[in-house]
Order: structure tokens, then sequence, then C-alpha cells
């Protein structure tokens, strides 16, 4: 069996276990653009516990709470790795929150949030299946309604 050798990062996050579909959308919230940051990002990956899985490492980039937010909607089943001296010193599951304020627009045309500058707030109804309802308007989202700002 051949295996493919991933170089280790000194310091940064590694997410890991994300749904191979939804790879590309988490690394669109991690907004990497920084040309001196080391990145890799791996996709259909074999996993015992989804089939097929993706990864993504970023030297240099300690994800905080708001992406870990987002991707948690996203890819509920990834983990994250903090790593230092090439170490990891954090390992956890990402999480939804019971509230998700400033992350998701409301997908209401008409709701209050999307025409004055107030931060979107929506209460988590279901986490599996992701259904949300917006504090304002009180419409019901499911995932497919997902806009994240």
């Amino acid at each position: 069996m051949k295996v493919l050798d991933v170089s280790a990062i000194k310091d940064g996050s590694v997410i890991d276990h994300i749904d191979s579909k939804s790879t590309l959308k988490v690394a669109d919230i991690l907004n990497i653009q920084n040309e001196e940051q080391v990145v890799l990002v791996g996709m259909n990956l074999t996993s015992k516990f989804l089939g097929k899985k993706g990864i993504i490492k970023i030297g240099g980039k300690i994800i905080d709470q708001k992406e870990v937010n987002k991707i948690a909607l996203i890819a509920p089943n990834a983990t994250v790795n903090i790593i230092k001296d090439y170490e990891v010193v954090k390992k956890f599951k990402v999480a939804v929150p019971e509230v998700i304020e400033g992350i998701v627009k409301c997908f209401n045309p008409n709701c209050v949030s999307n025409h004055h500058k107030i931060e979107t707030k929506l209460h988590v109804v279901s986490k599996n299946p992701i259904r949300l309802q917006c504090h304002y308007c009180e419409r019901i989202m499911n995932s497919k309604d997902i806009v994240l700002i």
C-alpha cells in the first residue's frame, strides 16, 4: 500500500475529519490568503469514520472561535488540532453552539436583520439535521438555506 507523507507544521491549526464535499467550503471559511503560510488541503482521503474525508493544515494560524462555529455548521464531524512546536497542544471536536450570532445571514429578505445594522442572531432548533430559527423574524432555516457572513 502506498502512503502519502505530509510534512508536519511547526505552529498552526489542523482541521481533520471534514466531510470530503465540505473541504473547500471550510478552506473558504479560513480565508487562507497569506502567501507566507504553509497550507495543505487534502480531499477524498480514506476514513474509517466518514468513508472519505478532507483535512486542512495551516501553518502560522490559530483558528478563532468564530471560525470554529462556522466550521461546525458546514462540517459538524470536524476536529481541530492546535499545534505548537510540532506538538498537538489542544484537540477538540467542533460543536454547533445553541445561539449563533453574527456568522449566518437570515434567509428571509424581509427580516429586520437584513435591513438594519444589527447583528444576526439565530437559535439552534436542531443540530442533526441543522435547523436554525431567526431571533427577529422567527423563520426556520435548514442547512441548504445557510449563508455564512
